[in-house]
C-alpha cells in the first residue's frame, strides 16, 4: 500500500466518543413499547435497552421505526413519525445529560490531537444533531469539533441513517475533504459500512462492548470493511501512523 497523507479524522459519537448507547437504547425501548401499545402491535415481548441494541446498534430512531413498521405491518403518518422522533430525542437527551461519560481513554487522544494541530476533527453520527451536540457538550469534547458535527438524522436534506454513506459524503463535501485524506472511527457494523461505502478507511473500535462480545465484534467490523480494529483508544496513535505509512 502507498503512503497516505491524512488530514481529517471523522469520529462516530455513540460508544466511540461517549458511552451513550446503553442510556439511549433504554429510553428508546420505553418509547417503542408505548408506540406498540398505541398501535396495537403484538410484540412477542416488550423491547428492553439490551434487546434493542442487539438488533439496531448504529441506527437512529427513525431507521428503527421504518424497520419495525415493515416487520410488524403497522404504519404511521410522516407527522406521527416526526413527533415520535422529537420525543425520542427529548427522552434520550435527558438521560444523557444526567449520566453520560466519555469512552475510556478518548479524551487524552483528543487533547493530544488538538494540541498538535495536524488534523481536522469532526463528528459524523446517525443520531440527531441536538443529541450529538448535547453529548459532546456534556463531557466537554465540544471544544475539539466546533461546528464540524454532522448528523444523518438532521444535517441532510432527506434524513437517513448509517449504513447509508450519505452523511460521510456530506461531511467531506462541507469540509472540502477527499475520502483518501480522511479516516473514520466506528464501533458498529452500520457505521463501518457507511464510512467504507463513502470510500474512507475505517478504524473499528470495540472498547465499550462486554469482554465476551469483543472478539465477535472485531470479526463483524472487519467483515464490514474496517482496516483494523482497536480495543482501546491507547492504540489509536500507532494505528494512525500505520495508515499514514500505507501499512493498513
Amino acid at each position: 500500500m502507498s503512503a497516505q497523507k491524512i488530514t481529517t479524522i471523522l469520529l462516530d459519537c455513540d460508544n466511540t466518543l461517549v458511552l451513550s448507547e446503553d442510556l439511549a437504547f433504554e429510553g428508546c425501548a420505553d418509547l417503542i413499547n408505548e408506540i406498540a401499545t398505541a398501535k396495537k402491535v403484538p410484540l412477542p415481548q416488550p423491547f428492553t435497552g439490551p434487546s434493542l441494541i442487539t438488533e439496531f446498534v448504529g441506527q437512529n430512531f427513525r431507521g428503527m421505526m421504518v424497520s419495525l413498521q415493515k416487520r410488524y405491518s403497522f404504519s404511521m403518518t410522516d407527522d406521527e413519525l416526526d413527533d415520535y422522533v422529537r420525543r425520542e430525542e427529548d427522552v434520550v437527551i435527558a438521560k444523557l445529560k444526567e449520566k453520560l461519560v466519555p469512552c475510556v481513554g478518548v479524551d487524552a487522544v483528543l487533547e493530544k490531537l488538538a494540541r498538535e494541530g495536524k488534523y481536522k476533527l469532526a463528528v459524523v453520527s446517525s443520531s440527531a444533531l441536538r443529541r450529538v451536540k448535547a453529548s459532546v457538550e456534556k463531557v466537554g469534547q465540544d471544544k475539539y469539533f466546533g461546528e464540524d458535527v454532522y448528523s444523518a438524522a438532521t444535517s441532510l436534506p432527506v434524513p437517513t441513517s448509517k449504513p447509508d454513506p450519505a452523511i460521510y459524503l456530506h461531511a467531506m463535501k462541507v469540509m472540502g475533504k477527499r475520502a483518501e485524506e480522511c479516516i473514520a472511527v466506528e464501533d458498529s457494523k452500520s457505521g463501518t459500512l457507511s464510512g467504507t461505502r463513502a470510500g474512507i478507511k475505517v478504524v473499528g473500535y470495540v472498547g465499550p462492548y462486554p469482554d465476551g462480545e469483543k472478539e465477535h465484534m472485531e470479526k463483524v467490523l472487519t467483515e464490514a470493511g474496517a482496516v483494523v480494529v482497536m480495543r482501546d483508544w491507547s492504540e489509536f496513535e500507532g494505528v494512525l501512523e500505520k495508515i499514514q505509512k500505507g501499512e493498513l
